[in-house]
């Protein structure tokens, strides 16, 4: 009996031809390379949001062009990266995926900061790269280490489903980590100079038995903390970076008491620390002259505020009110530590202020029905507002809380045309019987020669009628210079705007931007 040799197709399962070659790849060592690199396209990700959120707003269009760009960067790396796999020996790619990704990671802040003082156009390039260059590097860092993986066909489908579930894996903690921990604790230029220096540090150990990696390595280090030294003193800088903001303080050179609240580059609010009484941007003084004509001079309030900032109305309240009551919802605990910290706000029992670090729209679910004489709207993020706040059921939710002489004031923004301006007015036309709205002449249709100028205007609600010349004394007694617009000049003004809702509420679209910096 006689055997006949071996049939190539024998050996169909081997992917070169020979005994299969040493990958050098353990698959512990394959698992950290992937896990590592996936984690770290979120974490930049979600940070590149935070730095951008300064010159661009925290809006939808910001976060889909972030998202977009992570997305294609993903895309593109796994592409170019397997391709290239197939052409060079991985060995040599995952190095320099590392390093270079590293560097950029690390001057990533510097970078944006430097960019943004220059134009909004060199901005979007610089944001552009720094997103897309190291996600695309990071990416290809999967195909490279499968490749090295990979030695037979009959394996294939267990090494690519692992190495697959390993980076999906790490995305999502790279997602938690940074949402849930880093923000918390670091500020975003820490978080990206740190992951950088791993990432280069993860670049010479990858490429350590290869000498030139060695000189290349100690380069990109030094790059890195070169990098991160003049971080420090790039321009943007935050007195403090909270979950949701870029908070400064700033002393006014008018009043040793004065400061301003500055987020994310706009003016906020204005705090007189020794004279809560002082209110110096127009449209307090406006909140503050509808809440007096509204109610008996002295009377002290049940009051709910969506949104805190330095809580300028609350303390005027309290002095102006005493007793009064007012519960504050504010969505971002670095801003209250402000307020304690250099804002000089006092204890509760001293103040009645109570301020709770919670959504605004959850904060009003729990009040209890009938319950409070005013709620206070004052929510504003960036150039953006919180949309689920605008919708006929959140304020289904204010006109609920209010007792059935209860007011509601809220500050509104926009410009252009103010289309968003004019969804709410038509949103609070829908939920309450009687609406009013303050502002500039020109932007609540009362000066139809002249065009909108656009920026803060307030809008009033009530199941009861609003004192419309009695108002208009007040703002002429607090030299606000508004005016007041109700009934048919209301409804005028208002058009055929959009209801908005839960299902359907446009915001980031309906609401321009000013070109300037400023929230006042």
């Amino acid at each position: 009996m006689t055997t006949s040799p071996p049939s190539p197709v024998a050996d169909e399962t081997s992917l070169a031809d020979g005994p299969p070659r040493d990958h050098g790849l353990g698959p512990r060592a394959a698992a950290v390379l992937v896990f590592g690199s996936s984690a770290a396209v979120l974490v930049v990700e979600i940070v590149a949001l935070r730095l951008l959120a300064p010159y661009l707003g925290l809006t939808l269009e910001t976060s889909t062009m972030v998202i977009g760009i992570a997305l294609t960067a993903i895309a593109l790396g796994s592409w170019l990266g397997g391709r290239i796999a197939d052409q060079v020996d991985p060995h040599r790619l995952i190095g320099p995926a590392l390093g270079v990704s590293g560097v950029v990671v690390a001057l990533t802040p510097l970078l944006l900061r430097t960019a943004a003082q220059w134009s909004p156009a060199l901005l979007l390039l610089v944001a552009s790269a720094t997103l897309l260059v190291p996600g695309a590097l990071l990416s290809a860092v999967t195909p490279f280490v499968t490749k090295l993986r990979l030695t037979s066909l009959a394996e294939t489908g267990t090494v690519v489903g692992r190495l697959s579930g390993v980076g999906t894996f790490g995305a999502i903690v790279g997602t938690v980590l940074t949402g849930f921990v880093l923000v918390s604790r670091l500020p975003v230029s820490s978080i990206l100079i740190g992951l950088g220096t791993l990432l280069v540090l993860g670049a010479a150990l990858a490429g350590w038995r290869a000498r030139r990696w060695r000189r290349a390595s100690a380069v990109a280090l030094a790059t890195v903390v070169a990098g991160s030294l003049a971080t420090a003193f790039a321009p943007g800088g935050c007195d403090a970076e909270t979950r949701y903001h870029c908070a400064q303080v700033v002393a006014d050179p008018e009043r040793d008491s004065g400061r301003t609240l500055v987020l994310d580059g706009l003016s906020h609010s204005y705090v007189d620390t020794e004279d809560p009484a002082h209110l110096k941007f127009a449209y307090v003084r406006a909140i503050a002259s509808v809440v007096d004509t509204a109610f008996p001079a002295g009377e002290p309030l049940t009051a709910h505020h969506i949104g805190g900032g330095g809580l300028t109305f609350p303390r005027y309240l309290a002095v102006s009110r005493p007793g009064t009551r007012s519960l504050v919802s504010e969505i971002d605990g670095g801003v209250v530590r402000i307020d304690r910290d250099r804002l000089g706000l006092g204890p509760t029992a001293a103040t009645g202020i109570d301020v709770r670090v919670e959504d605004g729209r959850l904060g009003l679910r729990r009040l209890a029905a009938g319950s409070h004489d005013l709620v206070v709207g004052d929510a504003f993020g960036g150039v953006s507002v919180p949309w689920h706040l605008t919708t006929s059921q959140a304020l289904e939710d204010v006109r609920r809380a209010l007792d059935e002489d209860g007011l509601y004031v809220a500050n509104l923004i926009d410009h252009g045309e103010l289309a968003f301006a004019r969804a709410e007015v038509a949103t609070l036309a829908e939920t309450f019987e009687h609406v009013a709205l303050l502002g500039k002449p020109a932007d609540i249709g009362l000066d139809p020669t002249a065009s909108t100028i656009g920026g803060n205007l307030v809008v009033v609600a009530s199941g009861r009628p609003v004192d419309a010349p009695a108002i208009q004394e007040a703002l002429d007694a607090r030299d606000v210079g508004w005016k007041i617009a109700t009934g048919d000049d209301l409804v005028s003004w208002t058009g055929d705007a959009r209801v908005l809702t839960d299902d359907h509420a446009p915001v980031d679209q309906l609401l321009q931007p000013s070109r300037t910096r400023t929230a006042r």
